[in-house]
């Protein structure tokens, strides 16, 4: 990866056009996971209603009071197949604190941030936790950072089952593969690896999930090539998942698979609240606290 070069400073169409594409992801998303719900008519949870979306507009504010962007957090709880899932999408801007500077995912010590630290950042953030253990749990999120010295992409996606499937593991691996393979070869062996380090748990010394894909502070010095590869990284995230969710939503479970499940999800709460680099900032920067932490499981257990 290489420095930005020299580029028009406010990057006005570009941020357009990222916030634009995060939006409607959100919205396939949304619309694909509400069409999953309606469609659960067998199985252990079928008698409960079909889920939806509590949508609620964040709001944040400068040290000052000035606006300072928000988004939209997008929660169900308590459906047919996920037991809680959050949509969320952000734009948010301003001038960011020396502790927000340090909390950001990769680019620290920017050149000239100290005197001109402006910022601008949107993308969306996903997280689902299900109701039937044998499904697994995944997390998503792709997002642009701005600032007048630097911009980049990060995000990918990661699967974080319970009850491990091989076949399952294999599928949601492909679709990345597939959708990355056209921009580079090497970009799936790269991004595997990078998520294999990142969604590590040092003190558990074990990873929360079986992988996926993860990239930060990706800037090829080429927007649009750039901007094509995170929304590719999007595209890829329902074809991988949801044919997961299909298979196994109406599988039967028992009380042994919902006791692994409440622990593992205690793991994926652990790794959020001290690794988590997106949790770090959100908090940082004074953004909605409810969004920054709907990540969090609804239910989980430590033994």
């Amino acid at each position: 990866m290489t420095d930005a070069p020299l580029f028009t400073p406010e990057m006005s169409d570009e941020k357009v056009r990222a916030s634009a594409w995060f939006r409607a992801l959100r919205d396939e998303i949304v619309a694909a996971f509400e069409a999953l719900e309606d469609s659960q008519t067998q199985g252990p949870t079928a008698g409960l209603p079909a889920g939806r979306f509590e949508v609620s507009e964040t709001r944040r504010a400068s040290d000052d009071g000035s606006d300072a962007g928000g988004g939209l957090m997008s929660v169900m709880r308590g459906g047919r197949v996920f037991e809680k899932v959050g949509v969320n999408i952000s734009t948010v801007y301003g001038r960011l604190a020396p502790r927000a500077q340090a909390a950001m995912a990769a680019r620290k010590g920017i050149e000239g941030m100290a005197e001109d630290p402006r910022f601008w950042a949107s993308g969306i953030s996903l997280v689902a936790h299900m109701q039937n253990p044998h499904a697994p749990a995944v997390h998503m999120n792709t997002r642009m950072f701005w600032t007048p010295h630097a911009w980049w992409f990060g995000g990918g996606s990661d699967l974080n089952p319970c009850i491990e499937y091989a076949e399952d593991t294999a599928h949601f691996h492909a679709v990345q593969k597939s959708h990355l393979d056209p921009h580079d070869p090497a970009h799936y062996p790269r991004l595997k690896a990078w998520a294999d380090e990142y969604f590590y748990i040092p003190h558990r010394n074990r990873a929360r999930g079986v992988g996926g894909i993860f990239l930060d502070d990706h800037n090829s010095g080429d927007w649009q090539a750039d901007f094509a590869l995170i929304q590719d990284i999007g595209r890829a995230f329902l074809p991988a998942f949801a044919p997961l969710t299909q298979k196994r939503r109406d599988q039967p479970w028992s009380e042994a698979d919902k006791e692994a499940q409440l622990v593992h999800r205690g793991l994926y709460a652990e790794y959020n609240l001290v690794y988590d680099r997106g949790t770090k900032f959100g908090l940082e920067t004074g953004h909605d606290a409810n969004a920054v932490l709907m990540s969090l499981p609804p239910m989980a257990k430590w033994v």
